[in-house]
């Protein structure tokens, strides 16, 4: 069973730009957002009205990018559609800590700091994991795998809803792929997450049914479809 706090994965962006995200969020009214070069997804209350649309359009300016994640809510019909991705969203059930195999356990693993920033940069826009920018390792912490020095591959956390801890960005270099670097990765997350007592989540598009594969190997399942949007606010007139 995913527990009745699981609630709070209905609204993750929300959750964790008013929770533990709260330092790098911004906001206007009631809506809320990362800020710059953090992540682009932004928040408005559960059934939202006309002036929580316009708080949202004050925060982002006129013609800004509305990225919705997973929002029950869609805009007004003047809102310009940027795109549409069906997805879903996965959990690992069970209060239990993950015990890492010794292929997770490998040194080859090693926590990323603000200085490999720039290296990280590389195999996420290589791989377009999803949104990477700058200061999106700044929302948790990120593992990587080096093969002679080189950053080959990665993962990390990205957003924290009350109990629980996405991973989030894996990616693996074309040159690595094969070599078991995501599920060490993903493994080695999952288990520093609920080292803390909490539980790890992700989010994927239906499209990617390898990794879909991968995380279902791992002991995740989906809890819900997710379809993920994003929309440009009016611009002045």
């Amino acid at each position: 069973m995913e527990g009745s706090n699981a609630v709070v994965l209905d609204d993750p962006v929300g959750a964790s730009l008013r929770g533990r995200h709260s330092h790098l969020a911004r906001g206007y009214g009631r809506a809320v957002t990362y800020l710059p070069e953090v992540a682009t997804f932004c928040a408005v209350p559960a059934e939202p009205g006309p002036a929580e649309w316009d708080d949202l359009t004050q925060l982002l300016g006129p013609g800004g990018f509305a990225d919705m994640f997973d929002c029950p809510s869609i805009p007004p019909s003047h809102w310009e559609p940027v795109f549409v991705l069906e997805g879903r969203q996965m959990i690992r059930p069970g209060a239990g800590s993950p015990v890492p195999s010794p292929a997770e356990a490998r040194t080859d693993v090693v926590e990323l700091g603000p200085g490999d920033v720039p290296e990280m940069l590389d195999p996420a826009g290589r791989t377009q994991p999803g949104p990477f920018w700058a200061r999106t390792p700044e929302l948790g912490t990120y593992l990587g795998i080096r093969d002679n020095g080189t950053l080959v591959a990665m993962a990390g956390e990205r957003l924290r809803p009350p109990g629980w801890t996405e991973i989030s960005a894996v990616c693996t270099a074309p040159e690595a792929r094969g070599r078991g670097c995501a599920a060490r990765l993903v493994g080695a997350l999952a288990a520093r997450i609920v080292a803390r007592r909490e539980r790890p989540f992700l989010h994927v598009a239906d499209s990617n049914t390898a990794a879909i594969a991968l995380y279902e190997r791992l002991g995740f399942e989906t809890r819900k479809p997710v379809t993920f949007r994003g929309f440009r606010t009016p611009a002045d007139s």
